[in-house]
This record gives structure tokens, C-alpha cells and sequence, in this order.
């Protein structure tokens, strides 16, 4: 539960952080926000990993780029979602997604370890 948790607080920050750098994304408010961090946190624990698996061959074949096709999805799923959310197209999806991806990684590296 707390790695979930961690998930999706990384996910928030990278969020925030999105909205600065990319014209198409904004959120209605910072509850919004807080609240999409979580789903994508989610959906990225859950649904990334069958999605990984069930587009393997696509991602074998593009060299692993379509992951990053997966994560744009993965965010227009969430604007999708929630009502306060507003991502304008492909392009704002993919450049979310790969800001929110980076502000993980990095996360995930100076974060505690538990077993």
C-alpha cells in the first residue's frame, strides 16, 4: 500500500511538473491534480504491465518506443477519467508522459527500499 502510495505521489509531482513545461495539460484545481497523480499511479502499477505484455511484439519491433506510446495512452486515460483534467491531444499526452516518467525513475531512485 505505501508503494502504491509513493506511485502515485511521484506521479503527482511529475504532473505537476507537466503543466509547466507542456501547454496542453491543466488541471481545474490541486485536489485535481493530487487525484490524477493517484489514478495514474495506479494505472500504471495495474493496467501498464498487462498493456506492456499484451503490445510485446510492437514493442520488440519499435525497440521499446511503444512503451512510451502505452504511458501517452495511459494519461489520456486518466484526463479521460476525471472531469478536472485536460489534456489537448497525442503530443501533450506524450510529452506528460514522458515527464512524469522521468520524475519516477528518479523518484524511484532516491526512495527508501522495502522489502
Amino acid at each position: 500500500m505505501n508503494k502504491l502510495i509513493l506511485r502515485g505521489s511521484f506521479a503527482a509531482i511529475g504532473l505537476w511538473a507537466a503543466t509547466f513545461m507542456i501547454t496542453g495539460l491543466q488541471f481545474d484545481s490541486g485536489s485535481t491534480l493530487l487525484i490524477a497523480g493517484l489514478l495514474l499511479g495506479c494505472a500504471n502499477a495495474f493496467l501498464r504491465p498487462l498493456l506492456v505484455l499484451l503490445t510485446l511484439p510492437l514493442a520488440i519491433l519499435s525497440l521499446g518506443l511503444f512503451v512510451l506510446v502505452i504511458n501517452a495512452a495511459l494519461v489520456g486515460f486518466v484526463a479521460w477519467l476525471l472531469p478536472g483534467m485536460h489534456v489537448t491531444g497525442f503530443w501533450a499526452a506524450l510529452g506528460s508522459a514522458m515527464i512524469v516518467s522521468l520524475v519516477s525513475w528518479i523518484g524511484g531512485r532516491f526512495a527508501p527500499r522495502t522489502s
